[in-house]
């Protein structure tokens, strides 16, 4: 059964996180770990998501079902599914995140040489 795009979105907000987080602790035998009430407050307040705390806390529980995160002592872990599922939307992503964030870098101007404006219709 495969995912949803809201579950692909969930488990690629989720994936991304560890992947920052743990950018943190490179170099030391640690691993980041995050509950799901944790994770639920983190996507409400950056507001990734407009669900409500229930529907989200749903949508894992579905991905835990599809065997694509686990829970275990209170921590949300990706499965290896999940891993490879995350690598697939990352790779599929990406791209266009990459063009957003060079765009705000640097002044979109800035890359060529003459920016012709005109007056709105």
């Amino acid at each position: 059964m495969a995912a949803t795009r809201v579950q692909e979105f969930i488990l690629f907000t989720l994936g991304k996180w560890f992947e920052e987080a743990n950018k943190k602790i490179v170099g030391k035998p640690l691993e980041v770990s995050i509950s799901k009430t944790i994770f639920i407050g983190l996507v409400k307040k950056a507001e990734f998501a407009r669900k409500q705390s229930r529907a989200l806390y749903k949508n894992l529980e579905i991905l835990e079902k599809k065997k694509l995160i686990s829970y275990a002592n209170k921590e949300l872990m990706l499965t290896a599914r999940g891993r490879k599922l995350y690598a697939t939307i990352d790779s599929r992503v990406s791209p266009y995140v990459d063009v957003v964030s060079r765009l705000r870098e640097r002044d979109a101007s800035k890359y060529t040489k003459k920016v012709q404006t005109v007056f709105k219709a």
